[in-house]
């Protein structure tokens, strides 16, 4: 008897300790989400009121794309929008991936171009530009953003598998 209220009580601190953690989400790498009108500061680990400056650029771009893989995409623009400096590669990558989701396809591909004219070896840029260019029916361009992905990182990395995928799945449509 002993042992099973041991187990039982390991089990009820586990799922204390737990539920604000599982309650935040996590869903580009370690990245929380907050929610509407906050922020995840990761340095202060906890979810910050959002405004200009709260956090730095960086940091507001990856919680962007944090709340665009969580399909919070306007609110994903809303956070980008908060950015000192939103021309950033990795800023118009983000802002092109949500505008992408929201239906908004021409605007996502600008964006897109933007980042990869700012840097041409942005592998995740070249993925989601050549998506797009899928969901287009532009396949030729979307296999020349997987062969330059090849050239950044191999057929093994994330990018290529991705765009392969999307490619071959493009096409059976």
């Amino acid at each position: 008897m002993r042992f099973d209220l041991r187990f039982a009580a390991a089990l009820a601190l586990g799922l204390a300790v737990a539920a604000p953690a599982l309650a935040a989400g996590d869903n580009s790498g370690n990245q929380k989400t907050c929610p509407p009108g906050e922020a995840y500061d990761a340095r202060q680990t906890r979810c910050v009121k959002q405004g200009a400056g709260i956090l730095p650029d960086k940091d507001l771009a990856e919680y962007a794309y944090a709340l665009a893989k969580a399909e919070r995409y306007a609110e994903a623009i809303q956070v980008l929008d908060l950015m000192k400096n939103p021309d950033t590669a990795e800023g118009l990558n983000y802002r092109g991936y949500a505008s992408r989701h929201l239906g908004r396809l021409d605007e996502g591909i600008g964006y897109y171009e933007r980042s990869v004219a700012l840097n041409p070896r942005y592998a995740q840029v070249r993925e989601y530009l050549g998506e797009a260019y899928v969901l287009k029916g532009d396949m030729a361009r979307a296999k020349a953003q997987l062969k330059v992905i090849k050239t950044l990182c191999g057929t093994e990395c994330e990018e290529y598998v991705d765009l392969a995928k999307a490619i071959v799945d493009g096409a059976k449509t």
